[in-house]
């Protein structure tokens, strides 16, 4: 769904904007030779998972999150490309840069989306569909990638037109056009409806938009409970009160890996655990963070998935506290199968506060260890150093997952 030129914008003041297949998009621009081809982004083996795909591999059923392997079984002539995630930081960064050229109220979502208020840009730019336009343009002179962009009063409705004018469209829902709009949507088009969410309303009846908004509200809570119900009716109704964050809060830090090898000694799990707890513990230093609570999640060979949590006594950046925290998860699952994928997350992050003034510190040592080993990745990479337990092939964001060797065996 596209509007044509001259569009009605009463009311509008929100653009989304979203990249279209955004690292496909970037390796075009470095192997132009891909152009027009059937891409997967992903490391070339079949138990990793497709990070992007390209909308001709789109069009074979390939989405982001499935196996490689599978994707292949649905698209074999399928070119796979490593990722390559420093050049899609780079290009994000271009993006964004576009954005502020425009407008200051830039709400990055992530890499490769951000909402845009642009009431306050209208003296200088034209009205919000015309800014979409030039959006659009710039985004296209500047880095030679594509986007698709929704305009409309409110955020909700703005990332649902984007998502409908997808690829490289542009959809403007005007304020007086939002009800009608919304009325014929599915309701797993709504934000925050999952897929469990909205099979609950759909054993209801409760297909679309319109069936929410004459549902009575006890059926609704039956089926949401009472606080999703209540936002559910109010995006329904087109009623979104949220407006652009310039400055936006991390709420979790987290890294998995999927295994080359589905893993079943305890004793390596672990030691992957620990290397994950390390690795979310330089992202919240980086970004002057602590954590109160730490997550795990682990999938069996069976893919079942397991996820526990735990709040902890006082919020951390600690990488051995984390780990300490996640081993601690992991032992209580008193699993009997084999692993494919371990994750550690920190969650219900708080501004990093300083220990030096505190009278006993149990951290203190592994705090200054840390500090030693950022300053040594800083200078010499990443790579450069690491626990003895986990030495082996160079694990990365541009890396193959890999099989953690047993601590154990020298």
């Amino acid at each position: 769904m596209v509007s044509a030129e001259g569009a009605d914008d009463t009311g509008t003041k929100f653009l989304h904007v979203d990249m279209d297949a955004f690292y496909v998009g970037v390796e075009i621009l470095h192997d132009p030779s891909l152009r027009g081809k059937a891409i997967v982004i992903g490391a070339p083996d079949a138990r990793s998972v497709v990070s992007s795909a390209s909308y001709e591999a789109r069009q074979y059923g390939v989405r982001a999150a499935m196996p490689v392997g599978q994707a292949l079984r649905l698209c074999p002539h399928a070119i796979v490309v490593p990722p390559h995630f420093d050049r899609y930081v780079a290009a994000s960064r271009q993006v964004m840069e576009v954005f502020r050229s425009i407008t200051p109220l830039v709400e990055p979502l992530s890499i490769d989306e951000a909402f845009l208020d642009v009431a306050g840009a209208r003296r200088l730019w034209g009205s919000p569909a015309q800014i979409a336009r030039l959006v659009r343009e710039r985004v296209r002179a500047d880095t030679g990638l594509t986007c698709s962009v929704g305009v409309a009063a409110t955020k909700h409705v703005a990332k649902m037109a984007s998502t409908l004018a997808k690829p490289d469209g542009l959809l403007v829902v005007s304020g007086p056009e939002t009800l009608d709009f919304l009325a014929a949507r599915p309701v797993g088009a709504l934000w925050g409806v999952g897929p469990k969410a909205a099979q609950s309303l759909l054993e209801r009846g409760i297909r679309t938009v319109a069936d929410i908004r004459e549902t009575p509200d006890v059926v609704l809570d039956r089926a949401l409970g009472p606080a999703m119900s209540a936002r559910v009716r109010e995006l329904a109704r087109g009623v979104d009160a949220r407006e652009v964050e310039v400055e936006r809060r991390e709420k979790s830090v987290g890294h998995e890996e999927t295994f080359s090898t589905d893993i079943d000694n305890a004793a390596v799990l672990r030691s992957e655990l620990r290397r994950l707890s390390d690795r979310v513990g330089v992202r919240l230093r980086a970004g002057d963070w602590e954590a109160r609570t730490i997550a795990i999640k682990v999938r069996a060979s069976d893919f079942t998935t397991h996820t526990r949590s735990v709040t902890l006594p006082e919020p951390t950046q600690v990488g051995q506290r984390i780990g300490d925290a996640a081993i601690d998860l992991f032992d209580k699952l008193a699993l009997h199968v084999p692993v494919r994928l371990v994750g550690v997350r920190a969650e219900r992050l708080v501004a990093a506060h300083r220990a030096d003034g505190l009278l006993w510190d149990d951290d203190q040592e592994w705090r200054r260890i840390d500090e030693a080993l950022d300053v040594t990745r800083e200078r010499f990479g990443g790579g450069a150093v690491t626990r003895a337990s986990v030495l082996g092939p160079r694990r990365d964001f541009g890396a193959l997952p890999t099989n953690p060797r047993d601590p154990g065996v020298s």
